[in-house]
């Protein structure tokens, strides 16, 4: 399995995406993935540095980071690049005001914003509140608009709770571009410029930083796009299928967070 990682040499960073990678959300909070927390240890141990890379957008970054800390990972709010602040970032630049399509717990990361009279329409996971009326009244606005302005948090198809696989964010991104005839403008993996923020918070350039991922299409091809190499773990929402994917090619597959940490390590 070492063959071939030759590469893993010059780096000096790690990005990681959270669920699926550190642990799988559910309605109970979430179940940490075997060997997870203790891959974070090693990885601070070693002077490596570590960027959480996440599209979450169930949660403000403070509370994500709560639930992390009581599940035993050792991370902090720096060290999340998470897809709501720079949504917030884009808003401020171009004066929109936006309707929030979101889960309820985002919300606070909005506070700063002026969300009177909206000229764009804002959407995140929001799970339960993905209602035909809430979906609608984005609809409403959006078609009402001349120039109309969706801005969505992330494009993931779907991801794996403890129960199952769920919806994400992205299927209903689709809906609205298809009913309003727009192209939503995503923020969040897999766009080039939220990887970039999150290697300039990391402070190491793409050359030097892996991606570690269970999406095949945001996490490793959105890595890649950037220059850095990815590399695909086999849990989360994996699946056998992913390998035969006919674009993104991981620079390795590795069964977990813990077997990616062994092999970079042994690499420095």
């Amino acid at each position: 399995a070492m063959a071939g990682w030759g590469w893993a040499r010059a780096v000096r960073g790690l990005l990681l995406d959270v669920s699926g990678v550190l642990y799988d959300s559910g309605a109970d909070g979430g179940v940490p993935i075997a060997g997870s927390a203790e891959a974070v240890r090693r990885i601070k141990a070693s002077g490596l540095k570590l960027q959480l890379c996440t599209n979450e957008t169930q949660a403000t970054r403070e509370n994500f980071v709560r639930k992390l800390r009581a599940m035993g990972f050792d991370v902090s709010v720096a060290e999340v690049t998470a897809p709501a602040p720079a949504a917030c970032r884009l808003l401020k630049e171009r004066g929109l005001r936006p309707h929030l399509l979101v889960h309820d717990d985002l919300v606070p990361e909005f506070a700063e914003i002026d969300k009177t009279n909206p000229n764009c329409v804002v959407l995140g996971d929001a799970a339960e509140n993905f209602t035909y009326a809430n979906l609608n009244e984005a609809f409403q606005l959006l078609i009402g608009m001349e120039k109309p302005v969706l801005i969505s948090l992330g494009k993931g198809r779907y991801y794996k709770e403890t129960d199952g696989l769920k919806l994400d964010v992205g299927a209903y991104m689709k809906a609205l571009e298809y009913a309003c005839d727009v192209q939503a403008e995503v923020v969040g993996k897999p766009a080039k410029r939220f990887f970039e923020s999150a290697l300039a918070e990391l402070g190491v350039p793409p050359e030097q930083a892996i991606m570690i991922g269970d999406d095949i299409e945001n996490d490793v091809g959105g890595a890649q796009q950037c220059g850095m190499r990815a590399l695909q773990v086999r849990t989360g929402k994996y699946r056998p299928s992913d390998e035969n994917h006919p674009e993104v090619k991981p620079d390795a597959y590795v069964n977990n967070l813990a077997e990616a940490v062994d092999i970079i390590l042994q690499q420095l």
